[in-house]
């Protein structure tokens, strides 16, 4: 069912609102009382936006091959428009060096990216469309770390957006996210200036963070190389491990999962990917999105992709009638998040404990579903994943 014109500017200038106003405010309280006020306005989409629920529904069902059912599939798109309502509030305690959300985060795996940079050569950090990526990416660079994003601004590509929304967009989020990192290397003109100042950041022996997972643009279709991804076969560009060839840095896979009190995240780092020179770009390419999608599986409502049929159709995830593409495995769940293995590190400050990461419920066997399902009370208070809300 198409959003009405009238719907639409409904929905534009609750969301302004929010953004401008309730989560700045809301970021100044107490965290627990802060992240409880974004949970209810999740709650409030979630209800109140029945075509954008449907979709990430059927996407879950599509690709899940059958092996989520109706409750699963609700409350993981409940915890979509939650994670998407908390990510205002992340943005906004990136005041201060971020020490404000610094205090909710524990970073798992640091010692990897230390040991990494100690070798000169820089390093890149490959991440997904998952979580409140973004953020992450600015934490780092208030903890230390120089870093420089390859990505793009997306409301400053969005054509349905007029010029004062982009306005509106870059003050109260891009520019917040800006404040910790180095500017954006935005891959629209031309490969080799891309490659040129991507080679330049880890010859300076700095952070080259990178999103693997992004549809690719019609015009980079060519390039792209199909390697599985959640029991499909997905079209994504390899840029990644060719930059770490070409350059001799190492490539680490990061993903921040949000925990089951929503205020506190995890930030984990893994120990560097190999990517031997005599194997092809695609195979070493495949271990990258292996981890990607171990992470969606672990925890499915951290990724963004989930409300968009039009970018899972680019991925090559879905056909462009919507229909799944075919499988070549069913997904199922993987009981840890990454494929390294290795120690962590809590630099969550104050030494206060962190809630574990919560491991989601999406696709569990049939068997054990039964055995492990929360009663609705408690599962209401527990949390999946968060999404980028200002880019839908």
């Amino acid at each position: 069912m198409a959003e009405s014109r009238a719907g639409r500017l409904l929905r534009t200038a609750e969301s302004a609102a929010y953004w401008a106003a309730v989560a700045p405010a809301a970021a100044c309280l107490p965290a627990a009382l802060g992240y409880r006020i974004a949970c209810l306005r999740g709650d409030w989409e979630y209800r109140s936006r029945p075509a954008k629920r449907a979709e990430i529904i059927s996407n879950l069902r599509r690709l899940s091959e059958g092996e989520s059912g109706p409750d699963d599939e609700q409350w993981l798109a409940r915890q979509w428009f939650r994670f998407a309502s908390c990510e205002a509030i992340d943005v906004m305690r990136l005041r201060y060096r971020a020490r404000p959300l610094r205090r909710l985060v524990e970073i798992r795996g640091r010692k990897h990216l230390e040991a990494a940079l100690a070798d000169g050569k820089g390093a890149i950090l490959c991440s997904a469309h998952f979580g409140s990526y973004d953020c992450a990416f600015s934490l780092l660079g208030a903890s230390g770390f120089p870093v420089t994003t390859i990505g793009r601004w997306q409301h400053n590509y969005t054509a349905s957006l007029s010029s004062a929304e982009r306005r509106f967009w870059d003050l109260v989020q891009a520019r917040r996210l800006r404040r910790h990192r180095r500017p954006n290397i935005e891959p629209w003109n031309g490969r080799v200036a891309v490659a040129a100042r991507a080679a330049a950041v880890l010859r300076a022996n700095e952070v080259l963070t990178i999103s693997i997972d992004a549809p690719p643009l019609e015009k980079d279709l060519a390039r792209t190389v199909q390697v599985p991804f959640l029991g499909h076969r997905a079209r994504l560009l390899p840029g990644a491990v060719r930059l770490a060839r070409l350059t001799g840095a190492p490539l680490l896979m990061t993903f921040m999962y949000r925990t089951a009190d929503y205020r506190h995240q995890v930030l984990e780092i893994s120990a560097p990917v190999q990517c031997p020179a005599e194997e092809d770009a695609a195979t070493a390419f495949a271990r990258c999105a292996a981890e990607v999608s171990a992470a969606i599986r672990r925890s499915p409502a951290h990724w963004v992709y989930w409300a968009s049929n039009g970018d899972l159709a680019n991925l090559g995830l879905l056909s462009p009638d919507g229909d799944e593409a075919p499988a070549t495995a069913p997904i199922q769940l993987t009981a840890q998040g990454f494929l390294h293995a290795g120690s962590a590190d809590n630099v969550a400050a104050q030494g206060r404990p962190v809630p574990a990461a919560r491991s989601q419920r999406l696709l569990l066997p049939r068997s054990r579903r039964q055995a492990v399902r929360p009663s609705e009370r408690q599962r209401h208070s527990e949390i999946g994943p968060p999404e980028v809300f200002h880019r839908l």
